[in-house]
């Protein structure tokens, strides 16, 4: 099926999708000329690494033709973000970082948001400096009267009359379009005041703005024109904070980018009007065997998709892939020219080094942040010592077995991750298989079906396993689930009796618990290990066990108790199951039912009518006579 798609091919612009034997899409990519792209891929001088592991799991290929180029590179770029890839350069979602909004009404508002939608409205950011975004909204607030309320302004309901003017209007913080007294026009150019000091075209709103002096001075209306002269000094005051880096005041932003082992950090310089109104960075994975130009391409994409605004002249540190046709995109969003410039010299290429410089040190920012996350509590560090692992189980996965003279044999299993509860991942399991040839409880039977169960499933699902999985027993269950363990194909890393010098990613630890002396087992040693009580190490475990036994103790009650309170009722002719359960929930135990039946019959009377009522009189007065 693949190989006749691949000899399919048409030379025609478009998206190719590849698909794992599971119809995962694993890597999502756009061509020029679809033929000679997908085949690329197939050429074994040109597979290495990591698009040789990809290229042995394609399966499957999916095609989207194009008109052009330059849909092809926006549909990769949505499918991309919607898909998520395995095998390619995803870009961190920056959907934490808060954005400053103008909404699309007749009388906008203006406030901070993390969620971009497209209805119309206008977005300025990301801020990953939210104290910047702060201050733009308090200058904002500070220099125009701008409504802060949510009232819905429709022209309708300001005639009707339907809003009254607040506080705002009194002390002179909006100019009451509640009740009419602006008109949408006039409003509206505030707004679009606001849009240019957002977008750092405050020279142009500047000279803009003394011309409305002056002709405000002309037709002698000097109060207006004073509010005039006093927006003009506060703008100047919210510049004035802003760093002049070039003279030759054109808009510009200058991309840099620095990666070390699979990271990388993209930065983005924002210049307008000569003067630095904001940065943002971009973190990207899956970068080790990834040519640069295909990175930078990736991240400028990304930019220009989410942002308003595009400045004439980018500035990038190396040559991006397709760099005619991101000029050509760009200069038909924008509807004017776009140049994409590389600096080798002089001071442009200075700005370009400092930009290298922040994205280096954003980068540093992010690998201290992982060193954290990766922080080892001390229990498991206490736990690789006394197992003699050769790394901390991060993750640890226990099982009990819990059961009353065979009946209603349950499983569970709890999930410890950096030696915490992970609730949310626990699991319970009915036992099918209870018993052995004799008819007995059989709890090796049971952990062997569990187990099975379990890692089948992980392994069929490709998701990794745990470091460390923990039973509830001694020598006799921890073999049970050694030996449904190896025959899956899982190989045991403490296992005294194997060869573990190879490498396998389907491998994992065990161990045992002994109920009675809280001895602590490994695979194929008849002794116990030696191990101190009062290692944070075999505490941990003993807290595990302690939670596992715990869980499966719960919900082996829980099915007792239902099958108890249940089968009794049901056991009544005439009663079926749907009655039980009303009875059971309305007045809680059969206990409660028969005190009822003397006391106050009426109340049974009224769930569940007479003739029910009649017959539960009968059951329980029949074996109150024969006891």
């Amino acid at each position: 099926m693949l190989e006749e798609k691949l000899n399919n091919l048409p030379s025609s612009p478009g998206v190719y999708q590849f698909k794992d034997s599971t119809g995962k899409v694993i890597y999502v990519g756009k061509a020029k000329i679809l033929k000679n792209r997908v085949r690329q891929y197939f050429h074994t001088k040109q597979s290495y690494g990591r698009i040789s592991v990809m290229v042995s799991k394609i399966s499957d290929l999916e095609l989207i033709q194009t008109d052009s180029e330059i849909e092809a590179l926006i549909l990769e770029l949505n499918l991309i973000k919607e898909l998520k890839p395995r095998y390619n350069v995803n870009l961190k979602d920056d959907k934490t970082y808060p954005y400053i909004v103008i909404t699309n009404e007749p009388f906008p508002r203006i406030f901070p948001t993390r969620t971009k939608r497209t209805d119309g409205s206008r977005y300025f950011g990301p801020y990953t400096d939210v104290k910047t975004m702060r201050y733009a909204l308090k200058s904002i607030r500070d220099i125009f009267q701008i409504r802060s309320c949510n009232l819905n302004l429709a022209e309708q309901s300001i005639k009707e009359k339907k809003f009254k003017i607040c506080l705002d209007y009194h002390i002179h913080k909006c100019e009451g379009p509640c009740e009419g007294f602006i008109s949408k026009e006039i409003y509206n150019d505030t707004i679009n005041h606001v849009s240019k000091l957002l977008n750092g075209k405050t020279a142009s709103l500047v000279n803009e703005l003394r011309n409305k002096m002056q002709e405000y001075s002309e037709k002698f209306m000097f109060e207006q024109a004073a509010k005039t002269r006093d927006k003009i000094e506060s703008i100047n005051v919210y510049t004035s904070r802003q760093k002049m880096i070039t003279d030759d005041f054109i808009d510009r932003d200058v991309f840099a980018f620095e990666k070390e082992d699979n990271d990388g950090c993209g930065m983005v310089l924002k210049i307008r009007d000569g003067k630095v109104i904001g940065k943002t960075h971009y973190y990207v994975n899956n970068v080790i065997e990834e040519d640069d130009a295909k990175i930078l391409e990736n991240i400028i994409t990304n930019h220009y998709n989410k942002t308003d605004y595009i400045p004439e002249e980018i500035f990038t540190d190396k040559e991006p892939e397709n760099k005619e046709l991101l000029e050509e995109w760009l200069r038909t969003t924008k509807t004017s020219k776009v140049e994409i410039v590389i600096p080798k010299i002089g001071e442009k290429a200075k700005l370009i080094s400092m930009v290298k410089a922040n994205a280096r040190l954003m980068l540093e920012e992010l690998k201290l942040a992982k060193l954290k996350k990766e922080f080892t509590v001390p229990s498991l560090e206490a736990l690789k010592r006394d197992l003699n692992l050769k790394k901390p189980p991060k993750k640890i996965e226990c099982f009990d077995i819990s059961h009353i003279q065979g009946t209603d044999t349950v499983a569970s299993m709890v999930v410890f991750r950096d030696a915490k509860p992970r609730k949310s991942e626990y699991r319970k399991f009915k036992i099918r298989s209870v018993s052995n040839e004799t008819g007995t409880p059989d709890d090796f039977l049971s952990m062997r079906e569990v187990i099975h169960r379990r890692y089948k499933r992980l392994l069929e699902e490709n998701t990794p396993l745990p470091d460390l999985i923990i039973i509830d027993g001694g020598k006799g269950q921890l073999s049970s689930a050694v030996t449904v363990l190896q025959s899956i194909g899982i190989k045991i890393l403490n296992d005294s009796s194997a060869d573990n010098s190879g490498s396998n990613k389907n491998s994992l630890s065990v161990i045992g618990l002994a109920k009675r002396l809280e001895e602590v087992y490994i695979p194929n040693i008849s002794d116990p290990l030696n191990i101190p009580k009062t290692s944070s190490g075999i505490r941990l475990i003993q807290r595990i066990r302690d939670e596992a036994h715990r869980f499966a103790v719960t919900f082996h009650r829980s099915l007792r108790d239902k099958r108890t309170l249940t089968s009794e009722l049901t056991a009544i002719p005439g009663i079926g199951e749907k009655t039980s359960k009303k009875l059971l929930t309305e007045f809680g135990s059969i206990e409660s039912i028969k005190n009822l039946i003397e006391t106050s019959p009426a109340d049974i009377e009224n769930i569940v009518g007479k003739k029910t009522l009649n017959l539960l009189k009968k059951y329980f007065e029949f074996n109150i006579d024969e006891l």
